[in-house]
This record gives structure tokens, sequence and C-alpha cells, in this order.
């Protein structure tokens, strides 16, 4: 049984519709929250201008096809640590597992900084 032209033609636009409303999820499935801190975070450095939201989006992407989220997670309360007050914070500065997941970060951003800026 051969179906008209017709029922394909709208199997298509159901399938691409239902793809914008859901998108896929970035690589490494970073959840939503930790994407747009990173790309409010972003913005306030880069300025408010919708090419700067594009730019941050395409950074964050970038960093989450290179990194597990686990790892950016890691690194960034690493980071976050680092810059209280007080002596424990030189445990975060100066770490091995610190320092690491720093370098590790600070690799990902380069690369995202190439692709997206």
């Amino acid at each position: 049984m051969t179906r008209p032209a017709g029922h394909f033609s709208l199997w298509l636009l159901l399938a691409g519709a239902s793809a914008l409303a859901w998108p896929a999820k970035a690589a490494g499935d970073y959840p939503t929250t930790a994407l747009a801190d990173y790309v409010l975070g972003c913005m306030q450095v880069n300025g408010q201008t919708r090419d700067s939201l594009e730019r941050c989006s395409c950074s964050i992407d970038v960093i989450a096809s290179i990194m597990p989220y686990e790892d950016y997670e890691r690194a960034e309360t690493f980071r976050r640590m680092a810059q209280m007050s007080g002596e424990a914070s030189g445990l975060f500065r100066n770490s091995a597992p610190a320092k690491a997941a720093g370098s590790e970060l600070r690799r990902a951003q380069a690369e995202a900084d190439v692709r997206c800026f």
C-alpha cells in the first residue's frame, strides 16, 4: 500500500517541529542552570548584547563538548572556593587537584575563545 505524498510531507513537518520543541542537550548534559549561569556571567564581562549572548552560548557549548559536567563542576567549585578569604582557601588554590581542575577548565575556555570570540 502506498501513501500519498502529502502524508510524507506532513510527517516531515511534524518531525521538524518536534525537533524545535525538544532541542538537543548540550554535549556532556550540562544542567540548564549551569549553562545559564555561565552565559549570564560571560555576558556581564562581554556586554549585554545579542552578539555576546550568541558568543557566550557558543563558548559554554564548546566547553561542554570538551569537559564532562562533573569535571566542569569540580573546577568551578575550586575556583569559587579559592576566592574566599582565610587560610582554608589556600587548599583550593594550591592543591594538586585544584591546579589540575583549573588547568583543564582554562584549556577548555581557551578553545572556546578561539572558536567563539
